[in-house]
């Protein structure tokens, strides 16, 4: 029998929506079996962590951000992907199991890597898989909000551990699910707190219209002084990172924390980042990877006082789910899905006309789409443009061979323009932060020489920091020094862009993230930085690559041609031109070569000079 059942909250504020079951009766016959299967082989709980007689091992196995990960394959791109999957994860689980382990999974389950393809179906099969793998208990993230409110519902009363979400109510006034629950292990009375970011009205405000969304400092401090006489342990399961969105109190779980300092553990999710154990205040702290690439692994020893049982060690680790190889029970329950999935995938969206996206590189390791304005990224500009509204919009290659060959587009053939995940936003910014980012980007070009016959990029440069504007006119003088490349800024009606200009710019997650939202790349600690505006916008439809796709099949009528507005260009490079096709020939040739250690990340490092030719 297994030993974590829930107890009835003693006070919910609401009545549940639906009984608790048992995990038998919730599993039903065949998952019920299969789960089985799949707990056969527990090991001993709490590694290495002394248990005395008047003490208790729990171990919480946690999990967030799942983002549609089934089994090891990637749909979008149409190949094997065994960073992680609910497949491995069940081995994962098993490994680590035992009757003192609780599971508990942070939302963002039902979406991405074409988890929207089965957002009607009665069970969705990442919900399918959390009841076979005996989930405890699942929050929702912002994700289960993306495709209204009957796919929200249908996936809480599908899901068969005790959803969680505090801080929402419906269009009746109903909660979502109950804000908390208790779970036992031995005599150990855990209380488990579910809440979502506020952020939600920000993402799928016409999803929630009529519904409340709370703040969350408010609402699990109201259900710790509700449940905290009948609890020894606290654990927060909160849908958001560390720190706060948009600056919107609560929005971050060190908020929470602050003013609900009893929390003895909170997993973090939302965000992405790997926090293997970080301690704020007194409460341990975790957060996974996405998609099942990571589980975090928490061991707590309660010792038995007078009052009941208190927390006296905490320790907490991150499971590396490629080390696992898949459970074949999950591979089979989820083989139907993945063989939609894989059909999905390769479904024709349109077909390209007009030529390739990008002219054919003169030298391998230098790049068309780096040297010239290219269709390629103009459409991804395009597409960020039409579903953003921003007024311009920046993009770069993946790759250095991104590119795409006229004829039929199947949805995984976006990824051979667009090869990452990455969801659109938009950020505020001025005309100044706009040269700033521009100037930064093109510090991956060295400085153009006199002699010298090709482009050459800097030792660290990656092709894909290179970004690229659509909707402004520029040029970029590699004569000149970095910091002093970007000339005649302007908007496509030729007024120049103005310092104290202020608009939107449509970016990836990724640049957004990791150079415009926080100092050190592109802005320097204590500058003004640019204010998101939205993050993962249209995420019904799923990642830039799935705007792409939807954008030629909807937009563009099926048709995609490729075209290109010439919007900016590269200067300075003064060569002698005949000199220049002389060295392209050589090249090609093989008669001179560039070394592999004047390469660097699939880029020339060191150009061809007139010193390079055959006398």
């Amino acid at each position: 029998m297994y030993a974590c059942q829930p107890e009835q909250a003693p006070h919910a504020s609401k009545p549940m929506r639906r009984p608790i079951l048992t995990r038998r009766q919730a599993l039903g016959t065949t998952a019920a079996a299969t789960a089985a299967a799949l707990g056969a082989c527990a090991a001993p709980a709490a590694d290495d962590l002394a248990t005395p007689p008047s003490s208790q091992a729990i171990r919480i196995l946690a999990t967030s951000d799942l983002h549609g990960k089934m089994v090891p394959w990637d749909y979008p791109i149409n190949e094997e992907s065994r960073s992680g999957s609910m497949a491995q994860l069940a081995t994962a689980i098993a490994s680590l199991r035992d009757d003192n382990t609780l599971l508990i999974d942070a939302g963002d389950s039902i979406q991405d890597n074409m988890a929207e393809l089965f957002a009607d179906d009665e069970v969705h099969p990442m919900i399918a898989a959390l009841n076979v793998l005996r989930y405890d208990v699942g929050v929702t993230g912002n994700h289960e909000y993306n495709f209204g409110m009957d796919v929200l519902r249908r996936a809480i009363s599908s899901f068969s551990g005790k959803t969680l979400v505090g801080n929402v109510t419906d269009e009746h006034g109903d909660p979502l699910a109950d804000a908390y629950t208790i779970l036992t292990v031995g005599d150990v009375r855990i209380g488990v707190i579910g809440m979502v970011t506020p952020n939600i009205v920000k993402w799928d405000a016409t999803n929630l219209d009529g519904c409340d969304v709370r703040n969350p400092i408010a609402e699990t401090r109201r259900v710790i002084d509700l449940i905290a006489p009948d609890v020894d342990v606290l654990v927060g399961a909160f849908h958001m990172s560390l720190d706060n969105e948009y600056n919107v109190p609560g929005s971050g779980v060190r908020d929470i924390i602050a003013a609900c300092p009893e929390l003895d553990v909170v997993i973090a999710a939302h965000e992405h980042r790997l926090v293997e154990g970080e301690t704020v205040g007194n409460t341990l702290v975790v957060e996974n990877r996405w998609q099942a690439q990571t589980m975090s692994c928490i061991d707590l020893i309660c010792e038995r006082t007078d009052d009941g049982w208190r927390v006296a060690r905490k320790e907490s680790r991150a499971v590396a789910v490629a080390d696992f190889e898949p459970d074949p029970e999950v591979m089979e329950l989820m083989a139907p899905y993945d063989e939609r999935a894989r059909t999905y995938a390769i479904e024709p969206v349109g077909k390209l006309t007009g030529g390739s996206l990008a002219p054919e590189a003169e030298i391998a390791g230098i790049p068309s789409t780096v040297l010239q304005d290219t269709p390629l990224i103009d459409l991804v500009g395009s597409v960020l443009l039409h579903y953003s509204r921003a007024r311009v919009a920046s993009a770069a290659p993946c790759t250095v061979d991104a590119n795409m060959s006229p004829g039929t587009i199947r949805r995984c053939d976006i990824s051979k323009l667009y090869r990452f995940g990455n969801t659109l936003y938009t950020v505020l910014m001025t005309g100044a932060q706009l040269r700033t980012y521009l100037e930064w980007s093109a510090a991956a070009y060295k400085q153009w020489q006199p002699g010298d016959l090709t482009i050459a990029f800097a030792d660290d440069a990656q092709v894909y920091n290179i970004e690229e504007l659509v909707g402004a006119n520029y040029t970029l003088d590699v004569s000149r020094p970095m910091g002093e490349r970007v000339r005649d800024l302007a908007w496509p009606d030729d007024t120049p862009v103005a310092d104290d200009d202020v608009f939107e710019l449509a970016v990836s997650n990724y640049r957004a993230n990791m150079n415009l939202l926080t100092p050190g790349t592109v802005f320097a600690e204590g500058d003004p930085l640019p204010k998101l505006v939205a993050a993962d916008l249209r995420s019904d439809i799923g990642s830039i690559r799935e705007l792409i796709a939807d954008y030629i099949e909807n937009v563009c009528g099926g048709v995609a041609e490729a075209t290109c507005d010439d919007s900016w260009r590269l200067v300075g490079n003064d060569w002698d031109l005949r000199q220049h096709e002389r060295a392209v020939d050589l090249l090609r040739d093989g008669s001179i070569v560039i070394a592999d250690e004047d390469k660097a990340h699939g880029l020339c490092t060191r150009a061809i000079t007139v010193d390079d030719l055959p006398r």
